[in-house]
């Protein structure tokens, strides 16, 4: 690949979480000094429990992101995005949308519901020529690792995952070997 100048990190969150989430805080931590920001979509700063519907929260990333880009003093294109599950997913189909980003950081994706593998959520993955690093539990049900095998290939820009053995789709034991996991890819760019 060639080295990728990564200047800083934009995590979000799931549909049910918010910035603080472990997984995201000890990324956040096990990378510094590299700064990562986690970003709270408007529905959680609201203290509403349902998120918002795609559009909405596509439009605040095309509009957040670059902010965050400025704070840091660098280009958009230089930040790697990602999140956790909806966050991840938005994030991708953001980049796949034109977000400018130097990869993507994918925490259990959310391949499609539980129980309905006919709901794919993959229709942007062809748009996808950015690194992307799927980290996922090999017992989440909103995807298993033969399904990933299935319509990762979509995906033009290099791909690299890590399966979390025993995991489903909130590790709880694993932010040590995911933080080592982001980190290794990072030193890959």
């Amino acid at each position: 690949m060639g080295a990728r100048v990564v200047r800083g990190m934009v995590l979000t969150h799931g549909a049910g979480g918010d910035r603080d989430q472990h997984t995201l805080a000890a990324i956040a931590e096990g990378l510094a000094p590299l700064p990562v920001e986690r970003v709270n979509f408007p529905y959680r700063n609201q203290g509403r429990r349902p998120p918002d519907r795609a559009a909405k929260l596509l439009a605040f990333l095309h509009e957040e992101v670059p902010a965050i880009a400025a704070r840091l003093g660098a280009d958009p294109g230089c930040l790697v995005l990602g999140g956790r599950s909806m966050g991840g997913r938005m994030c991708s189909m953001a980049v796949a949308d034109g977000l400018p980003a130097a990869g993507l950081v994918l925490l259990s994706y959310p391949l499609h519901p539980p129980k309905k593998p006919e709901n794919l959520r993959t229709g942007h993955f062809a748009a996808l020529r950015v690194p992307c690093l799927f980290i996922s539990g090999d017992r989440d049900p909103f995807g298993t690792p033969e399904e990933f095998g299935a319509h990762l290939p979509d995906i033009k820009g290099p791909v690299t995952t890590v399966w979390l053995r025993g995991e489903g789709h909130d590790p709880k034991r694993a932010d040590g070997p995911i933080v080592a996991a982001v980190g290794s890819w990072l030193e890959s760019l």
